[in-house]
């Protein structure tokens, strides 16, 4: 099964300013990863290529960054992820930068139901809480915030 999921947000800010939220990643001073409300994303090291890490149960390795333009992790669990999810700066003018989270993989096995039935919605809330994150950090408030869905509810509650 394949799968390609993209969440993006326009930034009223330069370039370089959503590169630095992107910069970030992991570290102590992360203000992209919504961690109040997930698990944390950590890795093993700096954010660079080789660091390997991930957040709850999914699991991956860096394996690329280029300093506030790109940063690309390939999966390493759960079994059956075979792919890569990667966040992306891009410019759109001197004040405005589109900040965008691409997810491709296929999906195998185990992962043939447990992408659709609950990492999905899982993958989809948490890109959406980090999108609001990064508008907070840029302009000190988010214009319409995301709202985790009835399923999605269920699924925490579910998890604990």
């Amino acid at each position: 099964m394949g799968v390609y999921n993209v969440h993006e947000r326009v930034l009223p800010v330069p370039v370089a300013e959503a590169g630095a939220l992107l910069d970030g990643l992991s570290g102590g001073a992360d203000r992209l990863w919504p961690r109040r409300d997930w698990p944390p994303m950590v890795l093993d090291g700096p954010l660079g290529p080789g660091a390997a890490g991930g957040h709850g149960p999914v699991r991956y390795t860096v394996a690329a960054h280029v300093p506030g333009q790109w940063v690309r992790f390939t999966f390493s669990g759960p079994r059956g992820f075979h792919g890569f999810h990667e966040y992306t700066v891009q410019p759109l003018g001197p004040d405005r930068t589109l900040l965008r989270h691409t997810l491709a993989m296929r999906a195998r096995g185990p992962a043939r139901l447990t992408w659709p039935l609950a990492y999905r919605h899982f993958h989809d809330a948490v890109l959406e809480d980090s999108l609001d994150g990064a508008e907070r950090a840029c302009t000190g408030g988010v214009a319409r915030p995301a709202r985790w869905s009835p399923y999605v509810r269920l699924l925490r509650r579910l998890n604990r």
